[in-house]
């Protein structure tokens, strides 16, 4: 009876402590890295037993073993799991998950997963640019993304970039791809009024420098046909879709960041001191106070300040931002000043089946230059006059006056002093998106967007500065030389989107999902612009913009033009996904302009992708493996408005001449493209990447051609579609390493490369382009594109040494050693485009640190040193211009003919670290005494290295020096420098 008594107390006592151990409540909050984290999920492990987080990120679990495990998750950030022991209140810091983030990615007219995707399609997202200090969001992309290269054109605030996904499709057209922003596309064009300046041409803006980095959230490129040709018209050249930033906590956030910038010149020119100069035989003129550097460049420093608001609810969510970036270019009278607003809204009704949302990005530019001219003859630009002055020769007279030598050799600080150039550019972008969901299976979106720019540029050169005007003078001293030039130039565009797009989604059992999309866009892009041009004022005279029309000897000039281009297009796209594992992925597009000719204002634009899951795995050696391929044929219109008709203009005479005749069968470029390629994770999804195969074919080339004239004047050339192909192929590598993952550090290393080549074929034409400046350069060039040969192929001299009268040797048609006279130009086998692009980066994390590092390289090009023939040869040293010390002691003969050739052609290949960044994240009561939710502070340094034997400037260097409207590429001719910088930043978050 005892024993009884004591086993039923002491099952007893059992059940009552098991029943007190389950019957604990568990409390506590749940945030991410901007706060308390509304509608967290909370589950006891192994049960149904759980709860979410309210408003304010709290919640309460009941029933809760002391030994429990508590699991924590929320779409988009990594799962936690939090061992109970005995506690009552936990609190919850739950981080982002990079994999699940990149598992997403935006395409045209919609996103698809990752592992979904047909096409060859990557993204990178706003976590990707904190290590990056890019003035504009092209070049967040630098390094980052297999096939795709960003070269900026010079180190000048705010410079135009060229951006190529996959190598050129085209001679003549825009080879840069379409870029759309959220949703509206652009349209590509440069967005700042040009100008005319007395010493050459520059270069186009950066048409992306309106968008502001810290309202990104993402960047998806779109390469192969299968993802592009859902734009059809514009996609041959691929597709850039940047999408805006939203709000993403429920409770209000308040976010600032600033930074402040400090930077010197990067590189070299390597011009001889005052020493040297004298040393090698330079006419010393008893001064040794100049350098070319502190002449016309300076200490660069930059400011920029970011503030964004946010909030969502239930049913809305809004974001404004605002910001303010101040930039001093390295180069005296440089600059942009940049301010930006941006705001984001939408609201759900009747229970979340209609949303509408809107969009603005606004953005005031205002740009500083001074003369830095593309295509400055030997007079120079104000890199030019800086590097060619004597350096024994001091720049001020005793009496304080500028020293001069002739109206050919100009003093640098006077040229600087005497030319004001500013650019005001306002810039709008705004849409509005409305989605209807009909049913569970049928969503309608209308979408109508706006782009609109207004820019006026203003430039004058005074009077007193003596400079021959070689367009009106015969020789120097003439008397119809009009000395002073004032230019105002504006430029106005307004462009409008219309899309309405149908989709229907539905799973037609377990094993076949069906998303089919079809849709109709009109597209609206108009352009208008003036320009005024005086020249011959009086000395006196220092404000000339603002009285343009009036001087003693003025000769003013007035123009305006206004196009208009039209798009209208059909479109549909079906993906199916049959026992989750084959995808199918069928489009068509259908479009028509009015930059066609009459007879070809329509064309067909089909795709198909596949795409064959074979491991689709959560755990193990091998995650997922999937094949895929696609084919499709996608156009170009990156061509001239008005191209297809009859255009007529006065001349300076008055007399009408035709400028290009109707052609009522002009065309689209277009480009059919296939590619194979696969995505891979490896080792418990540690190593991430994708192999891709593609080739290119471009037809209907786009050029002007002679023919008859039709209208008054003498004949004229008309643009044709030219018989002949294009042919680009590749191969790209991507691939991403997690080296270490866990709650305290982290670790990861990424890479890609791109093998590309192009070539033309079937092309009977010999075109010319590279166009060359400076002394004994007049109507020279370097590079042409003709059949069986890659595009820009060098065309010169083949350079031998000199002989022993000091006259260089050059190659004859048989390849023996020549003078000039019998010497023949020849086609080189070395193209400026390189044939290798690579990019790395590794981020780590100990704790609250964290580093960063990117590098980039190209390889397999040879660049044209421009600078050099000019500048840098015997003659012009033994005429009293300095030069790199190489040529003051070179054995060439003075009279040695400055001629195009091999001598200046180089290697241009490098490797660039282009960030290190370093940064520290401050967590703890400090913050919540000052009511902060994160605060990190970082130093991060651009463009620190450059490994590369090239003896210019800089390696990466894009001077435009087209002809005839025709593209060139890797030629350098007194770009602005670039700059390496130091940034010291803070991001704080309320």
């Amino acid at each position: 009876m005892k024993n009884s008594l004591l086993k039923g107390l002491m099952v007893f006592l059992t059940m009552l402590c098991t029943s007190l151990t389950y019957s604990q409540d568990v409390s506590g909050t749940v945030s991410d890295s901007s706060g308390p984290l509304p509608g967290a999920s909370v589950l006891v492990k192994g049960t149904t037993n759980g709860a979410q987080t309210d408003l304010d990120g709290k919640f309460t679990v009941r029933n809760v073993g002391s030994n429990a495990v508590l699991v924590f998750s929320y779409i988009g950030l990594k799962t936690q799991e939090v061992n109970v022991a005995g506690k009552s209140s936990v609190k919850v810091i739950l981080k982002e998950d990079a994999a699940e983030l990149k598992e997403v990615v935006v395409i045209g007219y919609g996103t698809v997963k990752k592992k979904d995707a047909t096409g060859a399609v990557d993204q990178i997202g706003a976590k990707d640019f904190d290590n990056v200090a890019a003035p504009s969001p092209a070049q967040l992309l630098r390094g980052k993304v297999a096939g795709v290269q960003v070269t900026q054109s010079s180190g000048e605030p705010g410079a135009g970039v060229a951006i190529r996904v996959r190598g050129n499709s085209s001679i003549r057209s825009g080879n840069g791809p379409l870029i759309v922003i959220d949703g509206v596309p652009l349209d590509g064009g440069n967005v700042s009024a040009g100008g005319d300046n007395l010493l050459g041409a520059s270069s186009a803006k950066n048409p992306l420098n309106f968008v502001n980095q810290n309202d990104i959230e993402s960047i998806s490129v779109l390469k192969d046909a299968s993802s592009t040709a859902i734009y059809g018209s514009r996609g041959a050249n691929g597709v850039i879709v940047i999408t805006t930033k939203k709000g993403k906590s429920k409770e209000p956030q308040l976010s600032y960041s600033s930074s402040v910038q400090f930077s010197k010149m990067s590189g070299k020119f390597g011009v001889m001191s005052a020493d040297e100069f004298v040393a090698a035989g330079g006419d010393d003129k008893g001064s040794r106070s100049y350098n070319w550097k502190d002449a016309v460049l300076r200490s660069g420093f930059s400011m920029n300040h970011d503030l964004s608001f946010s909030k969502t609810t239930e049913n809305s969510n809004t974001r404004v931002s605002f910001g303010a970036s101040n930039t001093d270019g390295i180069v005296k009278n440089t600059g942009l000043d940049k301010y930006s607003a941006s705001f984001y809204n939408s609201n759900d009704f009747f229970g979340g089946a209609l949303k509408v949302e809107s969009r603005v990005i606004y953005a005031s530019l205002k740009d500083e230059t001074t003369i830095l001219s593309n295509d400055a003859g030997f007079i120079g630009n104000i890199i030019g006059t800086a590097l060619y002055w004597n350096p024994t020769l001091p720049i001020y007279k005793a009496n304080g006056s500028y020293n001069s030598i002739s109206n050919t050799y100009l003093n640098p600080v006077e040229l600087l002093n005497s030319y004001k150039d500013y650019t005001n550019t306002n810039k709008l972008l705004g849409s509005i998106n409305t989605t209807w969901k009909i049913n569970s299976k049928f969503k309608y979106q209308f979408l109508f967007g706006i782009e609109s720019s207004t820019s006026t540029r203003k430039s004058q050169l005074l009077p007193t500065m003596r400079i021959l005007d070689v367009a009106t003078a015969a020789v120097p001293g003439s008397t119809d030389v009009k000395y002073g030039q004032a230019n105002i130039a504006s430029q106005n565009k307004f462009n409008k989107t219309f899309e309405h797009t149908l989709n229907y989604n539905n799973d037609f059992g377990d094993n076949f999902n069906l998303d089919a999309l079809v849709g109709y866009s009109y597209y609206d892009y108009t352009a208008d612009g003036s320009g005024a041009r005086g020249k011959g004022y009086d000395n006196a005279q220092t404000n000339l913009i603002d009285n343009i029309e009036g001087g003693l000897q003025n000769e003013f000039r007035v123009s305006s033009y206004r196009n208009r281009v039209e798009l209208q297009s059909y479109f549909g796209r079906v993906n199916a996904t049959l026992y989750k594992k084959l995808i199918l992925t069928g489009t068509l597009r259908s479009d028509g302009s009015t930059k066609l000719g009459v007879n070809n204002k329509y064309d067909y634009f089909p795709s198909v992708g596949v795409a064959y899951k074979v491991v689709d795995e959560k755990e193990g050696l091998v995650n997922s493996f999937k094949i895929r391929g696609n084919y499709g044929i996608t156009g170009n219109q990156e061509f001239a408005p008005n191209s297809a008709i009859a255009r007529a203009s006065y001349g300076n005479n008055g007399t009408l001449g035709v400028d290009s005749n109707a052609n009522a069968d002009l065309k689209w470029e277009t480009t059919k493209s296939y590619g194979v390629g696969t995505d891979f994770e490896l080792f418990n999804n540690k190593l991430t990447g994708s192999l891709d195969y593609f080739q290119r074919d471009t037809k209907d080339l786009i050029f002007p051609v002679p023919a008859a004239a039709t209208q008054p004047g003498p004949p004229s050339p008309r643009f044709k579609n030219l018989p002949g192909n294009l042919i680009n192929k590749g191969i790209e590598v991507s691939l991403n390493y997690k080296v270490i993952d866990t709650e305290d550090l982290t670790w990861d290393i990424s890479g890609n490369a791109s093998f590309l080549e192009n070539k033309m074929t079937n092309f009977a034409g010999f075109i010319s382009t590279g166009g060359l400046n400076g002394q004994g350069l007049s109507g020279a060039y370097a590079q042409v594109i003709t059949n069986d040969k890659p595009i820009y192929s060098y065309y010169m001299y083949e350079w031998r040494g000199y002989d022993s009268t000091g006259n260089s040797i050059y190659a004859d048609a048989a390849g023996n050693d020549t003078g000039l006279g019998t010497a023949a130009k020849k086609i080189l086998d070395k193209q400026p485009l390189p044939k290798i692009n690579v990019g790395f980066n590794t981020n780590f994390t100990y704790k609250n640190f964290d580093l960063g590092a990117s590098f980039y390289g190209a390889f397999g090009h040879y660049i044209y040193n421009n600078t050099t023939n000019a500048y840098f040869f015997k003659g012009a040293f033994l005429g009293g211009r300095n030069v790199t010390n190489e040529a003051a002691t070179s054995p060439q003969a003075q009279g040695d003919p400055n001629s195009p050739s091999t001598k200046y052609l180089e290697k241009g290949d490098f490797l660039r670290m282009g960030n290190l960044t370093f940064g520290y994240t401050v967590k703890g009561a400090i913050l919540e005494r000052f009511k902060i939710k994160s605060a990190r502070f970082y130093v991060n340094g651009s463009n620190l290295f450059v490994i590369t034997n090239y003896s210019g400037s800089d390696p990466e260097v894009d001077t435009d020096k087209s002809l005839n409207g025709v593209p060139s590429a890797g030629m350098e001719y007194l770009s602005y420098p670039r700059e390496k910088s130091v940034a010291v930043g803070l991001n704080v978050t309320f």
